[in-house]
């Protein structure tokens, strides 16, 4: 019997449900490689759970807030016990869009010009009065607005004029406290996943997604036949390349470590820009880390003990 392990999923997030799921999967996965597998869905009990079981390792399935902005990776710091996944500043980094994204820019990695408010911008200082200004700051419509800390493209819109911009903002605001305003890029949508090993980081093949709605946003996610997929994605040889270089640049930049995923979309030119970059890639049936992963022979469960095995060897 190998090692004890804890999956940490569920938790109180909006994207509970998926990490649920994800959680299962990966409990499965690694029942099936001999480790001794502890589910444990995120509760107020979970510390003393945690102290209780004393896993050697915990993998972190939770999508969402507390599961990947760092606050739970500071806990299991705090306890001492070694996790899957980027560590606290990376995660935190990761989670607030608009400030990696002034990263991006520091480090000459091209990413869609965007303006960020907070809601203490729009109550307190006036903001909205100079929401005329956002299209010609961004280069005019259409722009996309989303959560500035929120997964799973939930409270994402489309925004093609002016009448449209304040709801769209209202209804991403409900999500978090800062609200990205982005110009929209037309192109091919990727997914480009790095994967570290004994011989360093390696950039698995970039999975391009064409939602049948135009926007890949939760429901094109997760709601099976709404996106077809490939891997590799469909791009020229030298864009490829391109894509793969961003990837490591991004995941060494934030100071990520095991895994992560870049999303990226590929203007018609072939001139990519880097969106965002997630430290706790989902783990479904229809996730896209394991979809590249599969597509160079790493299997499910191969993944997972991957992953798992650089958490646990990380203290031997």
């Amino acid at each position: 019997m190998k090692e004890k392990v804890a999956v940490l999923m569920g938790g109180r997030s909006l994207e509970r449900e998926v990490s649920l799921r994800s959680g299962r999967r990966v409990s499965e996965a690694l029942c099936e490689r001999g480790y001794r597998v502890v589910p444990l869905d995120v509760t107020p009990d979970l510390v003393g759970t945690l102290r209780r079981e004393k896993p050697d390792a915990v993998y972190v399935a939770l999508h969402g807030k507390d599961g990947e902005d760092g606050t739970i990776q500071e806990l299991l710091e705090f306890l001492g016990i070694p996790y899957t996944g980027p560590g606290v500043v990376a995660s935190a980094l990761a989670w607030d869009k608009a400030l990696s994204k002034r990263l991006f820019v520091n480090a000459g990695i091209p990413t869609p010009a965007w303006v960020a408010f907070t809601a203490a911008a729009f109550k307190h200082m006036g903001a909205a009065t100079a929401l005329d200004l956002v299209p010609e700051a961004l280069g005019g419509f259409p722009l996309v607005v989303k959560p500035s800390g929120q997964g799973s493209a939930l409270g994402l819109a489309k925004v093609e004029d002016a009448s449209t911009l304040p709801a769209a903002l209202l209804d991403a605001l409900s999500y978090g406290e800062t609200v990205l305003v982005e110009r929209w890029v037309d192109g091919t949508e990727i997914a480009v996943s790095v994967l570290e090993g004994p011989d360093g980081p390696e950039v698995l093949p970039p999975v391009e997604m064409v939602p049948r709605s135009g926007v890949f946003d939760f429901s094109a996610m997760y709601t099976p036949g709404e996106t077809d997929y490939y891997v590799p994605a469909r791009l020229p040889d030298g864009v490829l390349d391109d894509v793969r270089r961003l990837a490591l640049e991004v995941h060494a930049l934030l100071g990520c470590r095991h895994v992560s995923r870049v999303d990226m979309v590929v203007a018609p030119g072939g001139s990519p820009y880097v969106l965002e970059c997630n430290t706790s890639p989902g783990m479904t049936e229809m996730s896209l880390l394991p979809m590249a992963a599969e597509a160079v022979g790493i299997g499910f469960q191969d993944l997972v003990e991957r992953l798992v095995r650089m958490a646990l060897d990380a203290v031997e």
